[in-house]
Parts: structure tokens; C-alpha cells; sequence
């Protein structure tokens, strides 16, 4: 296997880590089985029994996204992810908007996932006193402290170790799930509904309701891209984060797909089968009591506790590496863009957002906030900031979508690859934009108070926005540093957009031999 040099204080090493180490971060962070175990049942008041076939649409609306990230990937890697992958085609305040806009994300992301964690900690005590009318369960802020300890200790290490971790977590999850499934299956589903393939219908159901149902499963992939902010530390990125993005997505959809699936149906598609389905705190390990046994739930539950908490690791470690990228190109303290010499991560950065997230929590903790109606204060925390990251994220996908539109419309693109790549790389992206701006809207039309989720993700992405536009030296400086960086690759999709660029050559050379071929 390529080695490589240890890395400069602000340099992240390069050409060393395999395509899976980018593959499992970015599995972690979606996390299958937190997805699986919570996210189905909020659908069932909208669509009914269509759950499977809401997933089987947002598997379709995130592949569209899906679509820019692989594209502008196959020219560009860096630690900022969207950062620069906008910053290079767009321009450096459209770049730092979007990044600020995804390391919101993914530090809500973290924050939430550690409170999730708590909450999925004590369902696992409970369930080991099952049938006991008050189980012992720990006060919320105790699982979270442990939770970020344990934090601290592995986020500072070897990524490749993090990622072995993340693996073996999501792993487990991911073969309880299909044996799950299949024995759904061969017991042929819920009496008397059985093996209702009518779930993929829309019959019952109206077309608005599965569009606004689509939104909820959109959501469920949020965080496939983060192994792009591995670009910088992944063995031939070009080739290997494309493939890390594609095989996250079509691990994950045929996942969702079959999973909620096999759930709709374990439960019944009758009303008495949704309205449990509804209900249920955790449909896998309900599910997995009822067609194996009690150790079986235990199993799934546990799973899904240590799933959250990978989740929280794998965008803390994203974060981090965004944040690093910030503070190497003269946003932030630079102190945050060292690089720690034997583990070779951004150990500063990394552990400062774990520290964040703890803060919040205790915060959370402490004062009771945010007040929500799910009787459990953790669950309340989990959603507030799930919910208020999800909507900074869709604005950085929404500025992807354009970046690849933007990179493919240029004349350069269509000198290389011709007239037909060039429509498919602005139509597909053109669609995306139209599938973010449906889920954006849905995400905030039903928010009660100017203090809601949906809104706090809005602000957030509103103080980005007033830097970019406000603070000309700032966007000049972390211009000026991420054409540096950019111009250590081969390629630069900010000169393929530049139309005063003199000649086809060196954008020929760079799409030839090294760069997959872009013909849409």
C-alpha cells in the first residue's frame, strides 16, 4: 500500500488511506440503523402503508446530489468538502457560504447524535428490565459525559482506526437488519396482511402527501457526502471518493428501501399494523422481539445506541476536517489547523467540536431546553439540532448543485467532452436544485415559532452569508489561500470556468488518462 511523508503541522497526509476508510465515514455518518430505527415511523400519519415508496423517491431526489458531488469530486479534493468544491467553480464567498453552511451541519449533526446516544442508552437499560412497570433509567447528561469521553479518545486517533471502529459498528447493524428482514419475510409478513407489495402504491394516498413524506426520507441520507472531506488523505481521491459517494448511496438505498419494506409489512398494512408501527420507540428492536425473540431486541437496540454514537464520531470528525480547513486559510485561529504528527488528523479541530457538543448538551441538560413533546429531553435535544443541521445542509447541497452546473455549463467542459455531457451534467444537477427547494420549503413552512428548528438552521446559514458578503478581506484572504491549495492539483475546476483561460491544453491533459471519463 502507498505510504506517505508525515504531514506538516497545517497539511493533512496525502495518498494514504484506502477507499473503504472514506467509505465507512461516510456509512457512519448516515447511520443505517439509527435511520432505520427511528425515522419510518413519523411517515405513517402522512402516507399510510406508501413508506417504502416515499424511500424508493428520496433515494431518487438524494441521487441527484449525489450526482454533483461525484462529478466535481473526479476534479477536486480537499478537506473543506463543499467548501471548495464551490469556492473553486463559483468563487471563494460562494465557497465559504457553503462551507459554513455544511460545518453547521454536521456540528448539529454531532451535538444531536450525542444526545441520541444517551437516549437509546437508557431504552437499553429499560429493555433489560423488561416488564418492570418503572424501570431505572440514568439521568440523560451522565450517558452523554461518557459518551464524550470516549469521544475524545478515539477522535484524536489514527482515522484509520475510527473508521475500522465505524465499520464494525454500522456493520453489526447493517447484518442484524437483513436477518432481521429476511425472517419478515419468510414468516410471510403480519397476519393478515402479509407481503403487501401495494406499499409501493399510491392509491391510497395523495400525491402531496407522498411529496411531503418524501422530505422525511430525503433526510435520512444526510451526511452520504462526508467522506468527501477525506479527499486530502484518501489514496487516488479522483478515482476513490466517486466510488466512496456511489457505494454509500447504493449500499444505504437498497437498504432503506428493503428494510422500511420489511417493516411495513412486519407490522401489518392494515390500520391496527401502521398505528403500532406508529408508535413504536424503536420499530427494529420491536420488530426483532416479535419474529426471533427478546434477545434479538436487545441486540438491535444496543446496536443502534452504539450506531448513534458512531454517527456522533464520524461528523465530529467531518466537522473537524472542515473546521481545519477554515483555520488553514486564515478563518478562525490557525492553532485549528494543526495537525497532530502521529495520529495525522486534525486532532485541534476535531476535539474542539466534541467539546462543543458536550457543551450543548449540558447546557440542554441543565435548563430544560428545548421544551418538545416527546416526554424525553434527550429526544427533544436529538431533534432540535438534527433538524436545524438538516436545513443548513440542504443550503450547502443547493450550492453544490449549482457549483456542478456551473463547472459543467462552462465552454472549456464542452470543448473536451461535447455537446451531450454537457446537457446531462446541467440538467441533472437542475432537478436537484428543484428537489432541495421542495424539501427546504416542507422543512420550514409548519415551524410554529421564530425559535423553531428549521429557523435556527436558517440563522446559522444567514451569519455565513453576512461574512461572505460583508467581510471583504476575509473572503480575499481564504480566496487567495484555497487557489494555492487548489493549485496543487492537477486539475482546477475554477480554471476550467474561466473563460479567459488561453488554450484547451491543460484542461485536455487533466481530463485524460488520470480522471474518469465525464461524458455524463
Amino acid at each position: 500500500m502507498k505510504t506517505s511523508a508525515p504531514a506538516e503541522p497545517d497539511q493533512l497526509p496525502r495518498q494514504q488511506l484506502p477507499l473503504w476508510v472514506a467509505l465507512a465515514l461516510s456509512v457512519a455518518t448516515v447511520g443505517p440503523t439509527l435511520a432505520m430505527a427511528g425515522n419510518g415511523q413519523g411517515l405513517i400519519a402522512t402516507v399510510g402503508k406508501a413508506v417504502p415508496l416515499v424511500f424508493v423517491i428520496g433515494l431518487i431526489g438524494v441521487a441527484l446530489v449525489g450526482y454533483s458531488f461525484v462529478r466535481l469530486t473526479r476534479y477536486l479534493n480537499h478537506a473543506g468538502s463543499a467548501y471548495a468544491l464551490v469556492g473553486g467553480t463559483v468563487g471563494p464567498r460562494a465557497g465559504f457560504f457553503s462551507g459554513f453552511a455544511m460545518l453547521g451541519a454536521y456540528v448539529g449533526f454531532s451535538i444531536g447524535t450525542l444526545a441520541l446516544s444517551a437516549a437509546f442508552a437508557n431504552a437499553f437499560i429499560a429493555e433489560l428490565q423488561h416488564g418492570k412497570e418503572s424501570p431505572f433509567q440514568l439521568p440523560w447528561l451522565v450517558p452523554v459525559i461518557v459518551g464524550a469521553a470516549f469521544s475524545f479518545l478515539l477522535t484524536g486517533r489514527d482515522v484509520r482506526l475510527l473508521a475500522k471502529i465505524l465499520l464494525a459498528i454500522e456493520g453489526v447493524g447493517i447484518v442484524a437488519m437483513v436477518v432481521l428482514s429476511t425472517v419478515i419475510f419468510a414468516r410471510g409478513g403480519a397476519a393478515p396482511t402479509g407481503i403487501d407489495f401495494s406499499a409501493f402504491s399510491i392509491s391510497d394516498v395523495s400525491p402531496s402527501a407522498v411529496l411531503s413524506g418524501v422530505v422525511a426520507a430525503f433526510l435520512s441520507w444526510a451526511g452520504f457526502e462526508a467522506c468527501v472531506s477525506m479527499g486530502e488523505e484518501t489514496n487516488n481521491p479522483r478515482r476513490n471518493i466517486p466510488r466512496a459517494l456511489a457505494g454509500t448511496l447504493l449500499l444505504t438505498g437498497v437498504l432503506f428501501v428493503v428494510v422500511m419494506f420489511a417493516q411495513t409489512v412486519g407490522f401489518g398494512t392494515d390500520q391496527a399494523g401502521l398505528s403500532a408501527f406508529e408508535r413504536s420507540a424503536n420499530t427494529l428492536g420491536e420488530l426483532g422481539g416479535t419474529f426471533i425473540g427478546t434477545w434479538f431486541s436487545l441486540l438491535v437496540i444496543f446496536t443502534a445506541t452504539v450506531g448513534a454514537f458512531g454517527c456522533h464520531m464520524a461528523t465530529a470528525a467531518t466537522s473537524g476536517r472542515i473546521l481545519f480547513a477554515f483555520g488553514r486559510d486564515g478563518f478562525g485561529p490557525k492553532s485549528l489547523a494543526h495537525i497532530h504528527s502521529q495520529s495525522g488528523s486534525p486532532r485541534r479541530a476535531t476535539w474542539l467540536i466534541v467539546a462543543v457538543a458536550a457543551a450543548a448538551n449540558l447546557i440542554c441538560a441543565t435548563t430544560g431546553w428545548p421544551v418538545a413533546d416527546t416526554g424525553n429531553r434527550a429526544i427533544d435535544a436529538y431533534f432540535l439540532f438534527a433538524v436545524a443541521g438538516s436545513v443548513c445542509l440542504m443550503v450547502c447541497y443547493l450550492l453544490v448543485e449549482v457549483a456542478a452546473a456551473w463547472f459543467v455549463g462552462a465552454p472549456r467542459f464542452t470543448a473536451v467532452h461535447g455537446g451531450t455531457g454537457k446537457v446531462v451534467g446541467v440538467t441533472l444537477p437542475a432537478l436537484g436544485v428543484a428537489v432541495i427547494v421542495v424539501v427546504m420549503w416542507f422543512s420550514v413552512k409548519d415551524a410554529e415559532t421564530w425559535l423553531a428548528a428549521p429557523f435556527l438552521g436558517l440563522y446559522w446559514c444567514a451569519i455565513g452569508l453576512t461574512i461572505a458578503l460583508g467581510a471583504s478581506r476575509i473572503a480575499k484572504q481564504v480566496g487567495r489561500a484555497l487557489s494555492a491549495e487548489l493549485a496543487e492539483t492537477s486539475m482546477s475546476p475554477r480554471r476550467v470556468c474561466d473563460h479567459r483561460f488561453p488554450s484547451s491544453e491543460t484542461f485536455s491533459e487533466a481530463t485524460s488518462s488520470d480522471v474518469p471519463s465525464d461524458s455524463g
